[in-house]
């Protein structure tokens, strides 16, 4: 049993996989969801190119990991699916990959059931807990994974929803326990010292609004190395986005306020 409360539909205050809906574009959302998220892009307009990045630097972990002979992912946190979903682009490199999406929200695991499908070979499918349920979703999870083998576990804009309270460096630790040597991390975050005043300020009026549903906490380079602890991070360490590993029509900006980094388990 789950020992976090699970989220209902509540359309009076916003939920940051609609919010970030808005950010990328999509639709599924409603107009509280749209004011939230365009009264923080207004305190920081650097929060849009930052969600799209943030995106395609998933993708390119995810190729990395898929082409390096992973072929089991957990993406935890899925949020509402979005193009270039862990599966997609993890089976694009890899057939018979398989990917364990959990979500704490019954929504997104109603979209990611009827949109997140995998391809002949490979293998999909979803678990409704909560991120600090960490027992709750490896036993889930193992159904599909073999935790005996390595396995890309992706904390992707995830972990700020987790309070310094809540011990989310613990979190981690304990999720990564249960896998095996030589699975990876994939871990973004936003960022508390880049463009600060901005990130404080979208972030108070994001958090004034999804309340209900789960504040937000940014953290700093140094929190977010702390995640780490243990693992070798991956050239080029941990970085803002559009530094790692980009490809050869990326331009970088460090101007976008989220750090990210790719680890392994020895």
């Amino acid at each position: 049993m789950n020992a976090y409360p699970l989220p209902t539909p509540h359309p009076a205050s916003a939920h940051p996989a609609r919010v970030y809906n808005v950010w990328l574009g999509g639709k599924d959302h409603y107009p509280v969801d749209q004011e939230a998220a365009e009264l923080a892009a207004r305190a920081n307009p650097t929060i849009v190119p930052s969600v799209r990045a943030n995106r395609a630097f998933l993708g390119r972990a995810v190729r990395h990991l898929a082409t390096t002979g992973i072929r089991q992912f957990l993406d935890i946190g899925t949020g509402i699916p979005a193009a270039e979903n862990t599966h997609e682009v993890a089976q694009r490199a890899a057939a018979d990959a398989r990917v364990v999406y959990v979500d704490n929200d019954p929504i997104v695991l109603t979209h990611a059931r009827a949109l997140l499908v995998s391809g002949p070979e490979g293998q999909t499918d979803y678990v409704q807990a909560d991120a600090r349920d960490v027992d709750t979703i490896l036993d889930a999870a193992s159904r599909t994974l073999d935790l005996s083998r390595p396995v890309g576990l992706m904390l992707v804009a995830i972990l700020q929803y987790i309070k310094d309270a809540e011990d989310p460096w613990d979190i981690t630790r304990r999720l990564l326990d249960r896998l095996a040597p030589g699975s990876h991390l994939v871990l973004s975050h936003p960022a508390a010292d880049v463009t600060a005043p901005e990130v404080a300020e979208s972030m108070r009026i994001y958090n004034e609004r999804a309340a209900a549903h789960a504040s937000a906490t940014p953290r700093s380079q140094k929190e977010v190395e702390r995640f780490f602890d243990g693992l070798e991070i991956l050239d080029p360490g941990v970085v803002t986005l559009t530094r790692w590993r980009p490809g050869p029509s990326d331009a970088p900006d460090d101007s976008l306020p989220m750090w990210c980094a790719v680890g392994r388990k020895a």
